[in-house]
């Protein structure tokens, strides 16, 4: 969960989550619905689809990790699902308490400071230089402490805006401070204009206070998530009720709302929803098993199934008088 993500947002969703998957045999039990459901609002999905593989190939896989045993070695480590070299490195040091070497992106920060070195950390030949000083700098003993202090130090006095370099008890040594690089180091990434798509977002509400929604497939963006269906931007109403088997007159009222923005890491999503009010609610559509009916005021943390933040949005909205 802190991949990507700060300390005071996971908390809540951590002990959410611990409460109901308190071990690796109840989180390889449960259903991806369950597991996305408690992530829901976290962002960056395929972190919890990895967990859940990883915790049904430990559980299943009974001649590689016998009794369910969690694997304490980094190659073992980094054969699971979304599990890196820094990563692995990070829970054997913290939970297994042995030497491993860490470099993550407030490590990176401190490194790169720490010894004045330039360069996009995503360039080869820096990450292997910044890998290799991370190395040098991890102890043989106490390597918890040390890397849950570098992690710290980065995360709140080496921070990547408004450094506090007069807090910082490396200051004294910190070759980017006696160069007066602290501010352009580490290199950033070289800008790139990120592209802009377009989509329709099909908004089927039922006159009982349900919306339709549609799972994504598991190996793409929102993978496993529940969505009103996204169709492309030129795709008709006609052509959307076609599909579901509904007719023109069983509409009550449509309504397309403005173009809203969802920004990815790569590439931005505009959407615009098209909401479309039943007269009744539909029969045909409960034959297909991706599909399923969602209430307005199941959102969020109240959803039964995992929601991807534009469908929170969009089933918020139902509420408003312009949908109503």
């Amino acid at each position: 969960m802190l991949q990507q993500t700060q300390v005071t947002t996971v908390i809540d969703y951590y002990l959410r989550f611990m409460q109901r998957f308190g071990n690796v045999e109840a989180l390889a039990a449960a259903e991806l619905d369950d597991v996305l459901h408690i992530w829901t609002g976290l962002g960056y999905y395929a972190r919890a689809r990895n967990l859940h593989k990883s915790a049904r190939i430990i559980v299943d896989d009974i001649s590689t990790f016998p009794e369910g045993k969690f694997p304490d070695t980094q190659d073992g480590l980094e054969a699971l699902p979304g599990i890196g070299r820094s990563t692995a490195g990070a829970i054997i040091a913290i939970a297994q308490e042995k030497r491993a070497t860490i470099l993550d992106g407030n490590v990176k920060r401190v490194l790169a400071r720490f010894h004045n070195i330039a360069g996009y950390p995503g360039i080869s030949t820096v990450n292997r230089a910044l890998w290799s000083t991370a190395d040098t700098h991890t102890p043989a003993l106490r390597t918890r402490n040390y890397t849950q202090a570098i992690m710290d130090l980065g995360a709140t006095l080496c921070t990547r805006k408004d450094p506090s370099c007069d807090r910082c008890p490396l200051q004294s040594q910190c070759a980017a401070y006696e160069a007066g690089t602290v501010n352009v180091l580490p290199t950033p990434k070289p800008k790139k204009e990120k592209p802009v798509r377009r989509a329709r977002f099909f908004v089927l509400a039922a006159p009982n206070g349900t919306a339709l929604v549609e799972q994504k497939p598991t190996d793409g963006l929102w993978g496993g998530l529940w969505t009103p269906p996204q169709r492309p931007s030129d795709t008709t109403t006609e052509a959307f009720l076609h599909e579901f088997k509904i007719t023109r007159s069983e509409i009550k009222r449509e309504h397309i709302a403005p173009v809203f923005r969802h920004t990815f890491s790569h590439y931005h999503l505009d959407i615009e929803p098209v909401y479309l009010h039943l007269e009744k609610f539909p029969t045909m559509i409960r034959d297909r098993d991706d599909v399923r009916w969602v209430s307005a005021d199941q959102h969020g943390s109240n959803s039964p199934v995992g929601l991807s933040k534009p469908a929170v949005t969009l089933l918020e909205s139902l509420r408003e008088p312009f949908s109503a």
